[in-house]
């Protein structure tokens, strides 16, 4: 588990455009949270359900809003968010592309797996009666969840054993600082309170 900062830290919005590479190109089936590099891998934010009758995974692929702890190649900290605009830009794009059957495990590229595919996907829409599934709880609205069949009999194997818990995004994405709102000075100063 990575520790949390005690530090401000800057925020990043992150995005992508609709003409150049920026996109969510694999979704990784993970354990543990992915290391980030030039392109980024994002950990699962919880663990999928499984329908082990039908082979089915079904969980959150990215949460709208959350800030998500990073750190850089040269240790840097920081955090990305995606706001709710754009993860629907990337699950547009993610089809468009043709991107369904681009899965992999643990974010190696030299683990990618055949028979494992999405057939569902959703944003989490109040406004068109898309609500979040039973059982996951604090996500926000404009997530974006997937649902995914496995044929794969060794990879279905490491999901009944709980070697894969969850889904992990990885593409590129351009990144836009934010200035740290008045909300999260007072998240840390809260922080630097209770460490006292």
């Amino acid at each position: 588990m990575k520790k949390k900062p005690k530090k401000k830290l800057p925020i990043y919005t992150m995005s992508i455009t609709e003409d150049g590479d920026s996109a969510v190109s694999y979704v990784a089936l993970v354990d543990s949270p992915a290391t980030e590099r030039n392109w980024f891998a994002f950990s699962k934010q919880m663990k999928f359900k499984v329908d082990a009758k039908r082979k089915i995974i079904t969980g959150a692929l990215m949460v709208a809003d959350l800030p998500i702890y990073r750190i850089g190649e040269t240790g840097d900290e920081y955090y990305v968010v995606f706001p709710a605009a754009e993860i629907e830009k990337i699950a547009q794009k993610f089809f468009k592309q043709k991107n369904t059957s681009n899965v992999n495990m643990m974010h190696d590229p030299a683990k990618q797996v055949e028979g494992v595919y999405m057939f569902e996907s959703f944003i989490i829409d109040a406004k068109r009666g898309i609500k979040v599934p039973d059982g996951f709880t604090g996500i926000t609205e404009g997530s974006w969840f997937g649902s995914y069949k496995v044929d794969n009999d060794e990879v279905w194997k490491s999901v009944l054993d709980g070697t894969f818990q969850g889904y992990s995004v990885e593409g590129m994405f351009d990144m836009e600082i934010q200035d740290v709102s008045i909300e999260q000075e007072i998240v840390d100063m809260i922080d630097d309170i209770a460490q006292l």
